[in-house]
Formats: structure tokens, sequence, C-alpha cells
């Protein structure tokens, strides 16, 4: 039995995955800051038969996010999906003549140095596996640029960067980057965008194994799915 990380667990879209993929008979590991949270979120999966855990840790404490995931493989079994969608925080929103350098440090570690580290934690065991999944999830501003977004939009593309060169590099390892990105906002009545409806786009994703960048719905001009 493999492991389904989530880094940025939630009760909307990271709780819909999370059980998407339990019910696929994964194991799954919530990581997010709020322990409460957490163990709601576990007890919940645990009423359907999923077996969960949650670990306490910050993206932007770095060393407390590859202490999560390695945790989560030695209590759990291997992880063979990570998933990263954490939220990021309004601060992180400014417009862009109003962004200073120091505004983007927090954003940036958010986005990019905080995937760097969790590949990197489960990379190996992936390796070992003989395969694997990194699904990042992101808005639009990740293809469409927002100035009244800086901090997401400079963040969120140099983190779509990342994950496209981690899709051509590892693909001849069996090892699958995708990027799906949701253009607005997560509601229960939104046809394309409820969270169970994306939780089961990000398991076929998973399993289908094709293209690198996925619409939950097209963006004006925007083909649906880029190789």
């Amino acid at each position: 039995m493999t492991t389904f990380a989530l880094v940025g667990a939630g009760p909307g879209l990271g709780l819909a995955t999370a059980r998407r993929f339990g019910v696929a008979g994964h194991t799954v590991a919530l990581i997010a800051r709020d322990a409460e949270k957490l163990d709601g979120l576990t007890a919940g999966l645990a009423r359907d038969g999923i077996q969960a855990r949650g670990y306490t840790a910050d993206v932007l404490d770095i060393e407390s996010l590859t202490a999560a995931l390695y945790a989560a493989a030695a209590d759990l079994g291997p992880i063979e999906i990570l998933q990263y969608s954490p939220v990021p925080r309004a601060d992180f929103m400014k417009p862009v003549l109003g962004t200073s350098v120091d505004d983007l440090d927090a954003p940036l570690a958010f986005s990019v140095k905080g995937p760097v580290a969790a590949v990197n934690a489960v990379l190996p065991g992936m390796r070992e596996l003989g395969r694997g999944t990194l699904l990042f999830v992101n808005g639009s501003s990740a293809v469409r640029p927002k100035p009244k977004v800086a901090g997401t939009s400079i963040a969120f593309a140099a983190e779509s960067a990342y994950a496209r060169m981690l899709h051509d590099a590892l693909a001849p390892e069996n090892i699958h980057a995708a990027q799906l990105i949701i253009p607005g906002a997560i509601r229960p009545d939104a046809e394309h965008s409820s969270p169970d409806t994306l939780g089961m786009r990000l398991y076929d994703i998973h399993t289908e194994r094709d293209g690198f960048r996925h619409y939950s719905e097209p963006l004006p001009d925007q083909p649906q799915d880029t190789p």
C-alpha cells in the first residue's frame, strides 16, 4: 500500500481529494498548520474506512515540512502521490505597483521553496517504487498574471516553471508531474470546480498521466490541456 500525501489539507478540495485517493486504496497523509483541523479531517476519513493521519507543518518552515513528509512515509508507507495545494495568504495579493522586494519573500517561499522541499523529500521514495505522481494546484494567475495580485502571479508562475521542468525531467523515471489550474472559486455548487469534481479530476490526472497542464474549466482563448 502506498501513500497519498497532501500539503495544504483543508475541508474543501483537500478533503475531497484525500477521500478519492483513499477510496482507491491509498493511505492518506494530511499536512497543514492546524492540528485541531487535522484531527477533524482524519476522523472524517476514518468514518469512511480510510486510513489517514495528520502531520502539522508550515510550508514556510522547510524543516517542519520535510520532517512531516518523512514521518508520513515512515508511518504509512512510501509516498506515491504528492499534492501541493496550500491556500496562499491574503497578504500575498498586493497590486503590482504596491509590491516591494520584501513583499515577495513569503510568496516565493510558499510557492517555490515549499514545492522544491516537498519534492526533494518524496522523490527518493518514488524512485525506489519505480513510479510516482506530483500534483500542483494553482489559480489562473499562474498562467494569466493579474496586476491586482502580483505576489501570487509571480510566485505561481515560478512554481509552474518548476513543475513543468519536473514533468520533462522525471518522465523517463515513470514519475509524472502535472498541474491543475482552477480559474474560479471552489464551490460545492460549481459544475466544474466543486471539491468532489476536482478531487476526481486530480485522481484522473494521476491515473491517466496525460500531459502537464490541465484546467478545471477553460480560460477564454486557452486550450483545455497543454502537453
